[in-house]
């Protein structure tokens, strides 16, 4: 077989792919009393064979060519209409005609195989050195029928290999997926967390002024760097993977979580006032490391864009209803408009200079809430904004 380019071959492999057309070659023989029916792929420069039955030697096999110009299939390409000869001597339009003369045939049917794009793929035909009466409209409807599932079958071919390369590339971008949190989990995180011990250890041992003030800048940089690569994090698995995973507990210390999330917070921003009141005397099933993930959002974007000289006050109760949590700065009402766009991915608003983040805070911490079964929510007013969590009984 000749060395086509690879779509002429992935062609004749598709049509020998085809279970039916072995079997509608053979039925248009035995219909007609044909000794050749073949189905070629045409195009503007070649006549190829891909699936033949031959009972009268013709000579050809799948792969094997003719010269494109010495045959009708060329003339069915260019016009779109097939061609119908029931006895080429006695047919004034084909009598004198080369293509009849230099393949010795007398009978001659050759029907186009039209793609569902509207592409012409080649052709669906029939030859004999015998007359036989092929225009009757039980033989050409049987053509017309055999074409159109043929160029059916071609396009689910392309169909199917469309879906296959799909999930190819799928599975890269999975690959891909599964790198990227890998790098985001490990090699970015653990040395952004190992900066922020050491900037916390800086301040607490004895130094100079110009000592702590630089401990203190990596501290807060490490701080919202960690934030910025976890946010980022859970919205990849969020997003491209399995979505936020909890391991909730009924036990969970959900007190002292926060506290820690406070106590931590205290430290990045220590000229800040954090009024707390916490009542937790039921327990709440939940993940302590997302609902802490969460409040360190929330009260980090309350410190963060807060009046400076108002506190941030942080309740918190649990009872028979659920849990309750809630953050409220002073700061300007936020526009209706901006609120229902708060918690959408890589939404920032109107932030002050060096306050910018990706937007991912809000959004992360209200999928937590959702993979919790409960709500986060926000209201504003002219003199303060609250988000509040409530998370329904267990």
């Amino acid at each position: 077989m000749e060395n086509f380019t690879p779509e002429i071959q992935a062609d004749i492999e598709a049509v020998n792919n085809i279970p039916v057309v072995a079997s509608i070659l053979e039925v248009i023989c035995r219909t007609t009393g044909m000794g050749f029916s073949a189905v070629a792929r045409v195009t503007d420069e070649k006549w190829i064979c891909c699936a033949v039955r031959d009972e009268i030697q013709f000579g050809l096999v799948p792969g094997g060519e003719l010269v494109l110009k010495s045959t009708i299939c060329h003339e069915i390409r260019q016009s779109g209409v097939g061609v119908i000869i029931d006895h080429v001597d006695k047919d004034e339009r084909f009598y004198n005609h080369h293509t009849p003369a230099m393949y010795g045939f007398q009978s001659y049917i050759s029907l186009p195989i039209i793609l569902k794009n509207g592409d012409f793929f080649g052709t669906l035909c029939a030859i004999d050195p015998r007359p036989v009466v092929l225009s009757s409209p039980e033989i050409v409807g049987m053509f017309k029928l055999f074409a159109e599932l043929i160029a059916f079958h071609l396009d689910a071919i392309d169909r199917l290999a469309l879906s296959e390369m799909k999930l190819t590339e799928e599975r890269q971008i999975a690959e891909l997926r599964e790198q990227f949190i890998a790098i985001l989990g490990h090699d970015l995180l653990n040395p952004v967390s190992a900066v922020l011990n050491v900037a916390q250890l800086l301040l607490r041992v004895p130094a100079d002024d110009r000592v702590k003030r630089l401990a203190n800048i990596v501290q807060d940089s490490a701080y919202r760097m960690k934030g910025l690569i976890e946010n980022i994090l859970d919205f990849a698995r969020g997003r491209l993977g399995e979505g936020i995973i909890l391991n909730r507990k009924d036990n969970e210390p959900l007190e002292e979580i926060l506290n820690n999330v406070i106590t931590e917070l205290r430290i990045i921003w220590p000229e800040r006032v954090i009024v707390v009141n916490l009542n937790l005397t039921d327990t709440v099933n939940c993940d302590g490391r997302r609902i802490a993930q969460l409040f360190s959002n929330i009260l980090g974007n309350a410190l963060s864009h807060g009046k400076n000289d108002m506190p941030v006050v942080v309740e918190a109760s649990s009872s028979a209803n659920g849990l309750t949590l809630s953050v409220t700065n002073s700061s300007n009402r936020i526009p209706d408009a901006m609120q229902a766009r708060l918690f959408q991915p890589f939404y920032r608003g109107d932030v002050e200079p060096h306050k910018e983040g990706l937007g991912l805070g809000l959004y992360i911490s209200s999928e937590i809430a959702r993979a919790h079964r409960g709500t986060l929510s926000v209201s504003s007013d002219d003199d303060s904004t609250c988000f509040t969590l409530w998370l329904p009984p267990c």
